[in-house]
């Protein structure tokens, strides 16, 4: 859905309708006699094509969750579109949201299945899309205890200020005494990847001995991976199409090898790390990174959960791959577009700077016990990520009828919590497409990110909330204090800075953020 389909599909889509609907009207015919609906279902919205349903529509040029929301204020805070032989309930209200999340939270437990989870993440052993089944539960709890609690998301703060330290000291680097120009995304993203596979599989992993082609090669294949991750084949939408898919569009092959070239990259740490601990007696020495907790516990899991073949490999590196998907492409997307909402709004970005200076002080940098006090940087990210959410629309499937402010939502049906739009809700926010962080230290100072306020879900809500919500929060909120803290930052001519997103699960900005840096500080605190 969040990707668009390209022209080849739309050439074989549009082909085979005649010969297509008539299979789906037999589909449809045989699913309508089995089931007694109780109640009426929510209105769908008009201009569905046959066969393929609104996907159309949801293909661009705007993009998906803009789409809905003009749909929303057509059709209501609740209806329903088509895609392919699935039926979508769009929910666009904070109040039916709500209802999803807690009383409805089972029904809606599962997420759907795509091909790119099936060839890349191990047959859906990652457990952040895996089933909300026994082997869910156990994983997510390991994930929490080793990684994500609060207690190790303090006990990893020294590996967060090296790493934003690293990039104070490379962007200082790059501009001497002067200004320069820098592409703060990437400087976001390369902050964001060094840290995940530092915590994830060791430090050594992007220190000096790694070469350079070796270090480009890792990114290589993780980017190529997130970029995979959000791509939707016709077999998705029309799972009797599949064949077309294997045989004609190559998508699969292309996910499959993607997968093949991630595994590696996997199988590969995984490796070091079982050599490292023969040589060591079985003990890994020096401090231990997740990967090395996954191959205590891994092998339990493996054998408790027979009935569903996963071996302790696959469960390792299943969820070492989901901490580093999870992790690094959602910090990124908020703090480019944090920066991106400062630089267009000066007059907070000055207010930013002066709090910086009241609590830190120009005579050192910024570090991690600073943050409680910062409470305008903690400010800042949850406006933006009422305004940008990091995931747009949450998608989940219903594992059972049940009914949904009123209506019937029959087993099967996709669910589509569109935070964008619950985000710019008038009567929950005023005047909701103004930055304004300060209503977060006023007005809606009560309001917060971890799944319970439902007027604001960033990171999702009810069972399948994001658990590292803490961990995210903490490297983000340090980076951006320490980049505004030790740089003055404009843009090129003093222009507004281009707001316009892009296609994928994550809302990622569709262009670079080239700004201007020149240091602040004295020049001995940045060596």
């Amino acid at each position: 859905m969040e990707s668009m389909l390209s022209l080849t599909i739309w050439i074989t889509l549009l082909s085979g309708v005649i010969t297509l609907s008539l299979l789906l009207c037999s589909f449809s015919r045989g699913k309508s006699t089995n089931t007694k609906k109780p109640c009426k279902q929510a209105p769908e919205a008009a201009g569905g094509w046959p066969l393929i349903g609104h996907l159309s529509a949801l293909s661009g040029p705007e993009l998906p969750h803009i789409t809905l929301s003009k749909m929303a204020e057509k059709y209501g805070p609740i209806f329903r579109i088509r895609m392919g032989v699935y039926s979508g309930l769009v929910v666009s209200s904070s109040e039916i949201a709500k209802e999803c999340l807690t009383t409805n939270d089972q029904s809606f437990s599962r997420r759907p299945k795509t091909a790119a989870l099936k060839h890349m993440g191990y047959n859906f052993a990652m457990f952040g899309f895996s089933f909300s089944n026994s082997y869910w539960r156990e994983v997510r709890k390991i994930s929490i205890s080793k990684l994500l609690s609060n207690q190790k998301v303090a006990m990893l703060g020294n590996a967060r200020e090296i790493e934003v330290w690293a990039l104070i000291q490379k962007v200082y680097e790059s501009c001497g005494s002067g200004v320069r120009l820098v592409d703060m995304k990437k400087c976001f993203g390369d902050l964001n990847f060094n840290f995940m596979v530092r915590i994830i599989a060791g430090g050594t992993m992007m220190e000096k001995e790694v070469n350079l082609g070796e270090r480009e090669n890792l990114r290589k294949v993780v980017g190529e991976f997130f970029k995979m991750m959000g791509v939707f084949t016709i077999s998705d939408m029309l799972p009797f199409l599949e064949w077309l898919d294997h045989n004609f569009g190559g998508m699969h092959k292309a996910l499959k090898r993607t997968g093949r070239a991630m595994d590696d990259l996997m199988q590969g740490w995984l490796d070091d790390h079982k050599t490292k601990r023969k040589i060591n007696g079985g003990f890994r020495q020096g401090e231990e990174d997740f990967m090395d907790q996954m191959l205590d516990v891994a092998d339990s899991v493996a054998q408790e959960l027979p009935e569903l073949n996963f071996d302790a490999d696959t469960i390792n590196k299943a969820t070492c791959q989901t901490m580093i998907l999870g992790g690094t492409d959602t910090m990124t997307v908020s703090l480019t577009w944090a920066l991106s909402f400062l630089l267009n709004n000066r007059s907070i970005l000055k207010k930013t700077q002066d709090e910086l200076d009241k609590i830190v002080g120009r005579q050192r940098q910024v570090k991690e016990s600073d943050i409680e006090q910062l409470v305008y940087i903690q400010a800042i990210l949850k406006e933006t990520m009422r305004l940008q959410a990091p995931i747009p629309i949450t998608a989940r499937e219903c594992i059972e009828d049940c009914e949904i402010a009123g209506f019937h939502v029959p087993s099967g049906t996709r669910l589509f919590l569109n935070t964008w739009k619950i985000h710019r809700d008038p009567k929950i926010w005023p005047d909701p497409l103004d930055f304004k962080p300060d209503r977060f230290l006023n007005s809606h100072s009560e309001i917060d990110v971890r799944g319970q306020d439902f007027e604001l879900l960033p990171f999702g809500g009810g069972r399948r909330v994001c658990p590292g919500v803490s961990f995210s929060l903490q490297l983000m909120q340090l980076t951006l204090a320490s980049l505004l803290h030790g740089f003055d930052i404009t843009t090129p001519s003093n222009e507004p800075v281009d707001m316009t997103g892009s296609f994928g699960i994550t809302n990622v900005k569709a262009t670079a953020l080239e700004v201007f840096l020149k240091p602040r500080l004295s020049p001995e605190l940045y060596v």
